[in-house]
């Protein structure tokens, strides 16, 4: 039986890791992360020096295919309260993005065939074979329709079948402290009965912002009777502040490209350099609270070609735009240069200046930045390009540590490696303080648990 004294909650293993957002969310709220598996050595590394080694505790998360791995692998090493399961099997094949790109990578079949599909089961398998007391399972809210599957559907039948009670839903980050609208599917499950399903309580308020964001037909999915372990989120309060938006997130960070014409300084990720400002709000406190005068991770992409165009961008601007940008400096070069059409000059201007893309496969692939509202969703495809999120005021991608800060990871969160590296550890992450609220509500959920098998509020403090 659960007793949940700061002492005896049952700790966490990390499945599906990556560098470690979930999980130091349930840090923040009062668990021990004990334990991680994670493919991506790098990702290994930042996960077990920012969840422990800073924390003068032995690293215990290891790089590994959960595929290959036994489920009885941490089972001798946890403790006398039990476990917690916690991750987010990879979404390459549920998300819509992902789909594309793997059905055009297939000569045959389609992201059906894609295993990463099905990853969801060896999470279960731990999770089923190490009797987990509760599991947390996060993943893209297109999850819930993988063809003809159902994935949160399916999950949650099996864990009820193995003696849980499941519930699911869809969270948005911005309302809870991230600036960042990011729609993600999470499930619950607590084992035993006597459970009350408890939902993270929003902190902030997408009302403010008018029609900027339209959600996702929540009601069709509880109303539903293919989503019958599906509930509502909890709903925003009208005196809640609003969401925090781009500006508020990222305005005390260091100036890093000035001007179109300014000189590219290819800094190394481990760079301290001073902020421009003193913390503006609570949040830039928060991100800064263990930092000393500088920060870390300050790089950016040498788009040299593009930096013009993104200086004549306006914030919310997308491909049509930039082409539009890159077509009229195109023909000012021309002029100023005596370029004419049809020679071998005109064609490597061309080149030099105006974007090789597609206006209808790039449309939502540039995106600048609104700074008074919250970011779009970060994407694992940072780590190729950054043009998804050109910053609102300096015309480049956003930085490392701007995306960071975009995903709520404090500025003393290090990532070692490469900048494509960090950026796809970013992108793929639950933002901390997202994750802080899911592990909250947990720990309500099992103390009410308790409760009402019979311990009293003191026992359950």
């Amino acid at each position: 039986m659960i007793i949940l004294s700061k002492s005896k909650l049952p700790e966490v293993i990390d499945l599906f890791s990556g560098c470690g957002g979930l999980a130091l969310g349930f840090q923040m709220a009062g668990f021990c992360v004990t334990h991680g598996i994670e493919l991506m050595e790098n990702a290994v590394k930042n996960a077990n020096y920012n969840l422990s080694i800073k924390r003068k505790e032995k690293g215990l998360h290891i790089c590994g295919d959960i595929t290959q791995l036994s489920e009885s692998i941490f089972k001798n090493q946890i403790g006398p309260n039990g476990c917690i399961v916690i991750g987010g099997p990879p979404c390459q094949a549920y998300s819509l993005i992902g789909r594309a790109k793997l059905n055009s990578l297939m000569d045959e079949g389609s992201f059906l065939d894609d295993k990463r599909g099905f990853l969801f089961e060896d999470f279960l398998r731990f999770a089923i074979g190490l009797e987990a007391k509760a599991v947390v399972m996060e993943n893209v809210k297109s999850c819930t329709a993988y063809g003809k599957l159902n994935v949160p559907e399916k999950v949650a039948e099996i864990l009820e079948r193995c003696g849980y009670t499941v519930y699911w839903t869809i969270l948005n980050s911005a309302d809870y402290g991230v600036p960042q609208i990011r729609e993600r599917m999470i499930l619950y499950a607590v084992k035993g009965d006597n459970v009350e399903p408890v939902l993270p309580k929003p902190t902030h308020s997408g009302k403010w912002f008018g029609g900027l964001y339209s959600g996702i037909g929540l009601t069709d999915l509880c109303n539903s009777g293919e989503c019958r372990h599906f509930i509502m989120p909890r709903m925003r309060r009208k005196i809640q502040p609003r969401w925090l938006t781009v500006e508020e997130a990222i305005g005390d960070l260091p100036e890093l490209h000035a001007r179109a014409g300014s000189q590219y300084s290819p800094h190394s990720m481990n760079l301290q350099m001073d902020y421009v400002s003193e913390p503006q709000n609570d949040y830039q406190r928060m991100m800064r609270e263990n930092t000393g005068m500088g920060v870390t991770a300050n790089v950016y992409r040498n788009t040299k070609r593009d930096f013009p165009i993104f200086a004549l961008m306006n914030e919310g601007d997308n491909f049509i735009q930039a082409v539009e940008i890159a077509e009229r400096l195109f023909q000012e070069a021309c002029r100023r240069q005596g370029v004419k059409a049809g020679t071998e000059a005109y064609d490597r201007l061309r080149k030099e200046i105006v974007p090789p893309y597609s206006t209808e496969k790039f449309l939502s692939k540039w995106k600048k930045l609104e700074g008074d509202k919250p970011s779009h969703t970060l994407v694992a495809h940072l780590s190729v390009d950054t043009y998804s999120h050109i910053h609102p005021w300096e015309p480049r991608g956003i930085s490392v540590r701007e995306a960071a800060r975009l995903q709520s990871f404090p500025d003393d969160y290090i990532f070692q490696g490469s900048m494509g590296d960090a950026f796809k550890q970013i992108g793929n992450s639950v933002p901390p303080l997202m994750a802080k609220g899911i592990a909250i509500a947990l720990k309500e959920a099992l103390r009410k648990q308790a409760k009402n098998n019979g311990f009293s509020d003191k026992d359950t403090e």
